[in-house]
């Protein structure tokens, strides 16, 4: 398989991975034919990329780092808590606790077993409609992160069930300040920040969570220098969990598109990151993202330095910016016999352009 803009899929094309919709059930399955009709509805809704069957990438599979069953009940859950909170957002007992634990424990296990986490997060890119992605994706990123830092399962249980539900103190924010898609005046986003106030409150007082829990949805805003929000807090004053969670809400964020903007390539995402590495996020934190996100998700089109050019088809562990690549055509003309080139072993080779055709 591997993975084209909408915009460059032919008609007669095999999926190769479900598509989902924004309440997370699936819009069309595997192995559905991408007919005309399908492509111009896919288009109009908004989605950018899918992975395709080819026969050239025939033996690249990349498993869903999550399952079709986790996913479900994730999405299942997170849609209750909204339909829930819709309808009261004043009382931290309607939230069923249980129900978010038994999802984040669905998706350590599902981690737990996965063969190859740095291949497989291709999976949780942003290519689907936002409403619940963010929170699940965010989640899994946070999961993996927590696990580089070699958090046991009780204290994964507790980072997971806080970044599920670091969001939902904006469930007290005015919806007509959260759907503005232009530039927020500053009485705006004084009030978009209570968000993280008001969601600490309300996990708080939820005996479900612990306090721990807790400070993901207070501190996920704050700062490694300062200059964060609620409380302009600074370095290890942060708590550990706010520190990770921050990290996987922005990456997550970037490489989501939403209305006001197209998502970033994962490259571009991760070089963000990298960059406000010891200024907005811990180095510590960074450091264990370097490990385990890679630059170009398996399954990219990308450009080589040498004009070469084809699909990301598997991972360097110990060099994540230098994956192997299978090229299948020199500049437009296709390569006769296909090549597969490991960067980590042809230094002199760059990739020079993402471009997923």
């Amino acid at each position: 398989m591997r993975l084209v803009n909408i915009s460059y899929v032919k008609e007669g094309s095999v999926l190769a991975r479900h598509i989902r919709n924004s309440d997370g059930k699936v819009l069309l399955g595997q192995g559905i034919v991408l007919s005309s009709k399908y492509l111009t509805k896919l288009r109009y809704l908004g989605f950018d990329m899918v992975f395709i069957q080819d026969e050239k990438f025939k033996d690249v599979v990349i498993d869903p780092i999550i399952s079709d069953k986790t996913k479900d009940i994730v999405y299942d859950t997170i849609k209750n808590i909204t339909t829930t909170l819709e309808k009261d957002n004043s009382d931290p007992k309607a939230i069923d606790g249980e129900s978010v634990r038994h999802a984040i424990k669905n998706i350590i296990e599902d981690l737990l077993y996965s063969s190859d986490i740095l291949s497989n997060l291709t999976d949780i890119m942003g290519y689907d409609e936002y409403t619940y992605h963010h929170s699940v994706n965010t989640t899994v990123l946070a999961l993996v992160l927590g696990m580089g830092k070699g958090y046991n399962h009780s204290r994964l249980l507790e980072l997971g069930m806080g970044v599920l539900m670091h969001d939902v103190g904006k469930t007290k924010v005015s919806k007509e300040i959260l759907n503005i898609k232009g530039s927020l005046t500053k009485e705006e986003f004084e009030e978009i920040k209570k968000h993280s106030s008001f969601g600490y409150e309300f996990i708080k007082n939820n005996q479900d969570f612990s306090l721990h829990s807790a400070h993901v949805a207070l501190q996920h805003h704050e700062k490694w220098t300062g200059g964060g929000y609620p409380r302009g807090l600074k370095g290890n004053d942060i708590h550990e969990f706010g520190r990770i969670a921050a990290v996987a809400d922005v990456y997550e964020a970037l490489t989501s598109k939403r209305p006001y903007r197209d998502a970033l390539e994962p490259y571009q995402a991760y070089e963000y990151v990298v960059a406000q590495s010891g200024f907005q996020f811990d180095p510590e934190i960074v450091k264990i993202f370097t490990k385990n996100v890679a630059v170009y998700p398996t399954g990219s089109g990308v450009e080589l330095s040498n004009g070469l050019r084809g699909n990301v088809i598997k991972q360097n562990k110990s060099l994540p910016d230098r994956p192997i690549i299978r090229a299948v055509f020199n500049g437009n003309e296709p390569l006769q016999e296909m090549i597969d080139l490991d960067l980590s072993k042809h230094l002199s080779l760059m990739i020079t352009k993402v471009e997923n055709r």
